[in-house]
């Protein structure tokens, strides 16, 4: 069940997480959020860098799909080449 408390916002646009919270989210200082904004909701999510194993895996499905589209290595350079060139 989700655990609600409060907070307020300071005059510099800042908003205290509550420690009950920060603790069982496991959120330490310096941590990066997402913050999302939608009608009369806001959503913070934290940045979280995938495991090596995650990944790893994104990595594997990439190749995977480049190899079924057809894709070589000189594909990649060029796309490389022609972004860094803009």
């Amino acid at each position: 069940m989700a655990e609600i408390r409060t907070t307020r916002m300071s005059s510099k646009g800042q908003v205290v997480i509550p420690d009950a919270i920060r603790t069982r989210l496991g959120l330490e200082p310096g941590v990066q959020f997402v913050v999302i904004g939608e009608g009369d909701t806001i959503v913070l999510k934290p940045i979280v860098a995938p495991s090596m194993r995650e990944f790893d895996e994104v990595v594997k499905r990439a190749r995977h799909e480049a190899r079924r589209a057809g894709m070589k290595r000189s594909d990649v350079a060029s796309a490389i080449a022609a972004v860094r060139s803009r």
